[in-house]
This record gives C-alpha cells, structure tokens and sequence, in this order.
C-alpha cells in the first residue's frame, strides 16, 4: 500500500497547534492538541453578487435571455413609461454590451433562450404568436405559436429546439404548453397549474416552471420530463420574478427581484440577495456563472446588469484586530494592514490624536497641529498627508494640510479650495490626490500634490460629499459612492488627467472606506438609510460581494490592500475603538476525527 507522502508528495508535519506552513489539503499532527488537522480555502456557500457592464438600452419585461455570462444576448422588451415596445438586441460579452441587428417584431414579456449564436423568442405581448431564431447575426421569422400570449416561461435551448408554457389569457392564467422542433409548434400535454409570469429554465426535455401568478401569486413549481409535468418542491416566495439555470440547478429571483433562492434539482434553499430591488429582468447563464440584465423600477426601464457566481468561489473575511485607543469617527487613514496610521477624527469633539498600528495594537504618537475630521488623507505609516477637514464646533470647511514623516505632523501649503467631506488618494506624501467635498454646496474640484503645492486640474463629472478615495497614485485614483442630493452609488476613474465613470458599487451609499489600488480594491461599511456592513472587491471593472465586516459601520478609517485590508474606528450607532482585519481568499482548518 502506498504510504500518505507518496500519494500526497509531503510527509505529515508535527507541529505544536495550527501549521502556518500547511497548503491546502495537506494533513499535520497538532502535538498540542493531539489531533490531526487540515485546511481548505474558505468558500462561499450561497453565491455572490457583481456589478456587470451596463446595457446600451433601459427596458424591462426582457425576460429570458440567451447564452452565458461571458456570451450573453437579451432582446426585446418595454418602456412602460414612454409606451415604447423594444426590438433591439444586445450582445455581451462579459464586460460591455453591442447593440447588434433587431428582432423583426418589437414586443416585451416573451420566451426566449439558446445561446448567443443559436436562439429562439417565441410570443410576448400584446397577445403576438410571432417565433423568431437567431444564427448570430439575424433573426428571421418561424412559425408561430398555435396560441398567440405573452408573460408565460421558457425552456428554449437553441434556435431549433424550444418550450413555452403558461402566459396570459383569460380570466389570468393559461396552462398551454407548446414544443418546437425546429418546423413547427405543437401542443402538448398542459401544466397541472394553470398561470401568467411565470419563470422557466431548462430545456425542450427537461424543463422547469416557477411559481407566476393565476391571477393570485402562486408558488408551485413542476418538471417537465419531454411528455409530462411533475409538481416538484415549492420555493419560499409566492408569484413571479427572473430565473436562470437548468432543470438540475436553477437561481430565482422574487416578485421584486432581489430575494434569491436556489433550486438543487430536489429542493430550494435561500441564497444570496442581489442588490439591485428591481423586478422583470432579463436572465440567463448558470447557477455557477449568470447575469441579470434590466428591469424596473423606474417604468422606463433601466440598463442596469449584475452579474452572479454561485457557490463555491473562495472568499476572504474580516477577523478581529486590536482597538483603537480613542474611540472616533471620521477619521484619517494610511499604511497598510501590520503599519497603518490612523489620525484625527470626531468623538464627541474634534481630536488631533494619532495613532499607529503594527498588526497587532495601536500606539499613540504625535498629534496633528489642527485638530480635524473628515478630511482627505493617503500615505504610508512613515509618510502620510491629511487635508482639509472641518475643526472643533463645526462651520465651514478648511484648506490646511499636513505632512507626516513618521514622527511629527508638519502644516505645509493648503488646498486652493478650502473643504470638508472630502476624498483623497496617493502614494505618499509627496504625491497625492484630493477631490470632491463640501463647503455650502457639493464641489467636484480636483487637485493634484506634488510634494510642495496643490495644483487645481481637471473636475469630478458628479460632485458630490461623503465620498471615499481608492489608489495609491495622484494619477491613478477611484472616486467611490458619496452624497449628492441623496446617497449614489457612481464611481469615477481617476486616469492622471481626467475622471470617466464606470461601474457603480451596489446599494448605493456614502461615508464608506476602501483599500488597494485602482485594479485590485476593496470598499466596505458606510451609510445607505442605514449602517451598512457590506464589503465589495474591485476587480479594475467590476465590483463583486465578498464577506461583511463584522461590525457595520459608517465614517470609519481604511488602509491596506485586497489580499490584507484594515478597517478601525468609525460609528456603528456611536463611536467605536474597533478594528477589523481582512484577508482576502482564507482558509478553514478541520480536525479528523474518528
């Protein structure tokens, strides 16, 4: 019999309580504790939530769409507010949408599926029977449905293979099942309930219909087999929504769109919720990679897309580091997670205090000369920049800015535009960033630091307070979140000479805090019309959902990177000495046991 290092490639490691050494899977004797014990990364169990490009179209009632995540197609739909059906046809392809030719007939709330070469849209509203395929560049007309409806669901898998089932007919609800095989639509044998709205996925063999509404909500769901449907499990939420998947794996969304439970072939359990609240999305993909595209609210439509992984994907988390000496809010933040620096801030009076960390616990050193809180600030634990801010009792915001060496705070020249609330990136402090704020109104003003002087160049395209600054570099910078005339979730690119906005974080929310750069960050905490605990990482594109900070908070202090971010102090409710530690992609140790 082969012994455990030939098979594994490593011997099993004594090693007195948890090996720092170990890599995943590889199995060590803990002396301590007499036991044997292994890691493993720590993944998702529910599946998480991003930001996806948006389309170039607002519409809703797209319904299903055709392909994959990365090779999508969404067509059709509805802009209620303005009475306009839609025949336009986008394709995506993992980042950004290209409006490619149109279906011959505009319509809304049909059944669509295939890929993004091969696919089928059968019916919509008002009451068409039209079928259209798609071979990758054109629709062109097929026959019909025997029953001409809309609002009903789909198992279509390509442009010759479909199944529509349900829709909307009198006095709500149609049971009408109908089967394409590439020449012609057939009637088959009807769902067991009849209903309108009702999501499906699958295929022309195996397909699957959710809940809808007949015209009450309903909730039961049925298999379709390639002759009959089989009522199978109910999911927890009554009527219609989005859905995407297969028969075996399958994503739902509710009425409003944004509860989530996922279907294992055999029963629904509660997944992670999406962050946008709309209804009537366009979905399509798999349980492991899908997307949402579009919806309501406003009636108009929107174009907003998220894209979703399932289960499975590794995630860092937040751990418990050393408290903060002084309890505050709003305060300065630099360094990185084992020498970061955090300075300033608001307890029940503006402080001066600065204090730096090592990994483990924070000591005080040297005071600011201006007492401050919500100002910008960037840096290193040996060289930081703080400016602008507001002082002690208030008033309008001040242009002063200091300079840290590591050991004494320095006042050096001031902004051009003295403001509070504001935001800030760079890499030191010879190099920085500032931009947004408030001082009466909102401002969009950005300046650069060289080391001696602020120069005014090119503005923010929102203006805005509240906001949080992602970069390590006055020419490379991320505007994140912030206030306008209430809390937005718009992002803006800072490229060293102009900002360009791209993907928005989700809910939107201001007083937030971020780590990293501009390809690889975090943002996470804030306030939304709540304490906000939720953390999303930046991939340079998109922002996807990773693990909450343990203790939701607003105003608070970040530095650090992706892999190892650092968020202190700030205001759960009222100030806190917390600090909170996050390493990105971390791992689960077990013990065997008998």
């Amino acid at each position: 019999m082969a012994t455990y290092k030939e098979k594994v490639g490593t011997a099993v490691i004594n090693f007195a309580g948890n090996y720092p050494g170990a890599v995943d899977g590889q199995l060590w004797y803990d002396s301590t504790n007499a036991a044997y014990k292994y890691q493993f990364p720590n993944k998702t169990t529910a599946g998480a939530w991003s930001t996806g490009g948006n389309m170039n179209t607002a519409r809703l009632f797209a319904q299903n769409g055709a392909g994959t995540q990365i090779a999508g197609l969404v067509f059709g739909g509805l802009n209620e507010s303005a009475g306009q059906t839609k025949n336009e046809t986008e394709q995506y392809n993992g980042s950004a949408w290209t409006e490619v030719n149109n279906l011959n007939t505009a319509r809304y709330a049909g059944g669509g599926g295939g890929t993004q070469t091969s696919a089928l849209f059968a019916g919509g509203q008002p009451g068409i029977n039209n079928s259209e395929s798609w071979n990758g560049t054109n629709w062109t007309n097929t026959p019909t449905l025997n029953t001409g409806r809309g609002f009903f669901g789909a198992a279509n898998q390509s442009a010759t293979a479909g199944l529509v089932f349900g829709g909307l007919g009198p006095p709500g609800g149609v049971a009408i099942t109908e089967l394409y095989n590439g020449s012609s639509w057939s009637e088959v044998n009807d769902l067991n309930t009849a209903r309108r709205s009702n999501p499906g996925v699958g295929s022309s063999s195996a397909g699957f219909c959710m809940g809808g509404n007949a015209p009450g909500n309903v909730s039961n769901c049925e298999s379709w087999n390639g002759t009959n449907w089989t009522e199978v499990a109910d999911p927890s939420n009554t009527g219609g929504g989005s859905a995407f998947g297969s028969l075996e794996s399958c994503v739902k969304t509710s009425g409003n769109g944004n509860v989530i439970e996922l279907w294992n072939g055999t029963s629904w359990s509660s997944g992670t919720n999406s962050s946008l609240t709309v209804s009537n999305r366009a979905g399509l993909g798999t349980t492991t990679a899908g997307l949402l595209a579009g919806g309501e609210p406003p009636n108009a439509g929107v174009t907003s897309v998220e894209e979703y992984l399932g289960p499975g994907v590794p995630v860092g988390a937040w751990s418990t580091g050393g408290n903060l000496n002084t309890a505050r809010d709003s305060l300065g933040g630099a360094g990185t997670q084992t020498a970061a620096l955090g300075f300033g801030g608001e307890i029940s009076s503006t402080t001066a205090v600065t204090e730096k960390y090592n990994g483990t616990a924070w000591t005080e050193v040297n005071d600011l000369n201006t007492a401050r809180h919500s100002g910008g600030s960037n840096g290193t634990q040996t060289s930081a920049l703080l400016y602008g801010g507001q002082l002690v009792g208030g008033g309008d915001g001040v242009s002063i800015t200091e300079s840290y060496n590591g050991t004494n705070w320095t006042e050096v020249s001031d902004l051009n535009t003295a403001r509070r609330l504001v935001a800030g990136a760079g890499t030191d402090n010879t190099n920085a960033l500032c931009f947004g704020g408030y001082n009466g109104s909102n401002y969009n003003q950005t300046e650069k630091w060289n080391g001696s002087s602020w120069t005014e160049v090119n503005n923010l395209n929102t203006a805005r307070r509240n906001l949080a600054g992602l970069g390590v570099s006055n020419t490379a910078a991320l505007a994140v979140a912030g206030y306008v005339s209430g809390y937005v979730g718009k992002v803006e690119q800072w490229n060293g000479t102009s900002w360009t906005e791209v993907a928005d974080v989700s809910p939107s929310r201001g007083f937030v805090a971020c780590a990293g750069s501009t390809s690889s960050g975090l943002a996470f905490g804030g306030q939304g019309g709540g304490v906000i605990a939720l953390t999303e990482e930046w991939n340079g594109s998109s922002w996807t959902e990773v693990a909450d900070l343990n203790i939701a908070r607003e105003q608070l202090g970040g530095a650090g990177t992706t892999t190892a971010g650092l968020a202190f102090g700030g205001n759960p409710g009222s100030v806190t000495t917390a600090t909170e530690e996050w390493n990105s992609s971390s791992t689960v140790i077990k013990q065997l046991t008998d």
